[in-house]
């Protein structure tokens, strides 16, 4: 049988861990809360698979390692463990201190906005990104509309922001070899 979660009990992060591990379904920890993570839509999971599946794919061979959403991270100076929808490493991984199954050491991380995680992804869940030494370059993807905002480092704590909304465009990568057209992120994604 598995734990319920209180919603109203704060929990430290081992018991976190301890009922995360046993769950059925995946859970964001916030300093002290645990939220349900609902499903994702059918544009959220195609917009996934066809960067991800590029991103692996250019990669293949090189130092870098491409995770999708089920892989936690663990956000330390935040408290926060989370799923980023897709995630590249630079070299080896680092796991939190005592784990196997949580990265701490994301150089780029992807999130596909939805309507109800819009505007955490885009301030507080960023801001928290940002205080990971390692975190070089932020993609959030709009499912519902050709839209991509693209935030990458150029020094401590400043990064550049540029944004593209339409399918003719390509994105280019700042921290490592890749591109790839809006046409093959939105590929088979029904905006009706």
């Amino acid at each position: 049988m598995i734990a319920q979660i209180d919603k109203a009990k704060y929990y430290t992060s081992e018991e976190y861990l301890e009922l995360e591990v046993n769950s059925l379904e995946r859970h964001e920890y916030i300093d002290g809360a645990i939220i349900v993570m609902t499903g994702g839509t059918p544009n959220h999971n195609k917009i996934s698979l066809n960067l991800s599946a590029a991103l692996n794919f250019a990669l293949k061979r090189q130092p870098y390692q491409v995770f999708v959403t089920d892989q936690r991270l663990w956000i330390p100076k935040k408290s926060i463990y989370t799923y980023p929808d897709i995630m590249v490493v630079d070299g080896e991984l680092q796991l939190q201190e005592g784990r196997k199954d949580t990265i701490t050491n994301p150089l780029i991380i992807t999130e596909v906005l939805s309507n109800s995680t819009k505007s955490y992804d885009k301030d507080d869940k960023f801001a928290a990104y940002r205080t990971i030494s390692t975190f070089q370059e932020y993609i959030l993807i709009d499912q519902y509309k050709v839209n991509i905002e693209q935030y990458f480092k150029i020094d401590n704590k400043r990064w550049t922001f540029v944004e593209y909304n339409d399918l003719n465009e390509t994105i280019s990568l700042n921290y490592i070899n890749f591109e790839i057209s809006l046409t093959d992120i939105y590929d088979k994604v029904n905006f009706e």
